[in-house]
């Protein structure tokens, strides 16, 4: 049976494709910043990250949402790589910011601003505007629960004061804006664990537990280095102390779940 094509991959020159990583662990030395990418938004993850999701999951003239654009790194990569796009941020001064580095990004590629909380937000008529149904792939890159203060705004999911109360929000998220997805497309959730009261909490597995609940096929778990973190710089000694003092071991990874919608997915 032929699957459906997902992405502009020519199975026939396989071999060709060096720039596109097929293992699950990630190895990445420096940050692209080519074109509007910047670095500065503390929190953001880097271009590589929806550059791999793209380019694997999605064909070009697709319509790709991100739930918490940020900066707007996703769309800035839309552009480059002729994705259609759809970002949302509770933040609008933010959002201003995504607006103004995507949109001069060279590329002709359509691109959504939406200020408003991805738990609640109402796409219809962003959809009808662009006379489409669907999106192809959704990328999420929430706050590792409250470890950055982004803002105080109701809704943020950094301002959670319990682990709970976290997954709870992430999962109103989940529901609202995989039900825009196309059936049989993926997805990308960006999370790294934290470290709180002296203990490790796993986020990665409290949303890989939520997703597999609700029926998502889990497809990889792919483990992304993080050396490269503004926390972390100029600082290596002093975590080096506080990694002896503690007990624990100092984050350098974050994790990067694919999960398939299909049609036992309960959403």
């Amino acid at each position: 049976m032929n699957k459906k094509k997902i992405n502009d991959i020519d199975m026939k020159n396989w071999k060709d494709y060096d720039d596109i990583i097929t293992d699950s662990l990630w190895i990445i030395d420096k940050r692209d910043n080519s074109g509007n990418h910047l670095g500065d938004y503390h929190g953001n993850f880097i271009p590589q990250i929806p550059n791999q999701l793209i380019k694997r999951y999605t064909k070009e003239n697709d319509w790709i949402l991100d739930a918490f654009v940020g900066s707007g790194t996703t769309l800035i990569e839309c552009r480059k790589l002729n994705r259609n796009a759809i970002g949302i941020d509770i933040d609008k001064n933010i959002l201003e910011i995504a607006k103004e580095r995507s949109t001069t990004e060279l590329g002709t590629s359509k691109l959504e601003f939406i200020n408003s909380n991805s738990a609640v937000v109402n796409l219809d008529e962003i959809l009808q505007k662009n006379n489409i149904d669907k999106v192809q792939l959704i990328i999420y890159h929430p706050p590792y629960w409250d470890i950055i203060k982004f803002n105080n705004l109701e809704g943020n999911l950094a301002n959670c004061t319990t682990l709970d109360e976290f997954i709870n929000g992430f999962s109103k998220v989940i529901d609202n804006t995989t039900k825009y997805l196309e059936c049989d497309r993926y997805l990308g959730i960006v999370i790294g664990d934290i470290y709180k009261n002296g203990e490790w909490i796993p986020l990665n597995s409290y949303v890989t537990q939520l997703m597999l609940a609700k029926n998502f096929l889990l497809k990889s778990i792919v483990v992304k280095n993080i050396s490269e973190t503004k926390a972390k710089q100029n600082n290596k000694s002093i975590w080096k102390y506080r990694s002896l003092l503690g007990g624990f071991y100092v984050f350098s990874h974050e994790y990067i779940l694919i999960f398939q919608k299909t049609k036992k997915t309960n959403i």
